[in-house]
């Protein structure tokens, strides 16, 4: 089974920030969106927590994916002790998937729209939560939690990873392409922006009206890129 530091390419010895930045670019090429799988996106998603969770080269890998635990924490006096998780940091966002809101004929301007996934039990990729954490934009947070939300140019230059806010604060950098009577609806592009506040948000809404006239597909970015 190959290594996390196999898996994203990087020496063993390298440090935070190779592995971060070879994470970053590896999560791009290997996403749905841009000619890979899930089961490739994830991989590299887990690679890439394992490292963060103290991994070490030669260290045996469980078949549930996880790295295997070396020893359990312990007092002065050697009897075992609970861990307890620590306090997430950033911003909340609860999110909620556009196809599968649409699919039970609910609305993004529903009163309920929250509560109505959270009763239905949605969960995996439908509906959940996640932390954004400072200089981190949504849709980066997004696939630090292993979610493979859709992308094309992660500029600002196209609608496909286009949110609806439902709740919360979000600005926008001054640069992109959206017009303003659908920046003043609430959409905002994954890509480059990130909650202020907590939040909650509707991914995946890049077939509604207008929104849907200004998707770029990804074939077209990548020739586009390639000649700058």
């Amino acid at each position: 089974m190959a290594s996390p530091y196999e898996i994203l390419g990087v020496d063993p010895d390298a440090d935070e920030d190779e592995v971060s930045d070879a994470y970053r670019e590896l999560v791009k090429d290997v996403h749905p969106d841009q000619g890979g799988s899930t089961e490739e996106f994830r991989a590299v998603q887990r690679a890439y927590e394992r490292i963060q969770s103290g991994y070490e080269p030669g260290e045996e890998i469980s078949p549930a994916g996880t790295a295997t635990a070396r020893t359990t924490p312990t007092d002065e006096n050697g009897a075992e002790t609970e861990q307890t998780e620590p306090e997430p940091e950033g911003v909340k966002v609860e999110f909620l998937d556009y196809e599968a809101m649409e699919s039970r004929g609910w609305q993004l301007t529903d009163d309920d729209l929250f509560e109505k996934a959270a009763d239905d039990e949605l969960g995996g990729e439908a509906y959940g939560y996640f932390y954004v954490e400072e200089n981190e934009t949504l849709l980066e947070a997004a696939e630090d939690e292993g979610y493979a939300w859709p992308f094309a140019c992660r500029g600002g230059a196209c609608t496909n990873c286009a949110v609806a806010i439902v709740d919360g604060e979000m600005p926008s950098p001054a640069s992109h392409i959206l017009p303003k009577e659908l920046h003043d609806r609430g959409i905002r592009l994954s890509c480059i922006a990130a909650p202020t506040t907590d939040a909650k948000i509707v991914y995946n809404v890049k077939h509604l009206p207008a929104i849907r006239d200004l998707l770029l597909p990804a074939s077209r970015f990548e020739q586009t890129s390639s000649t700058d």
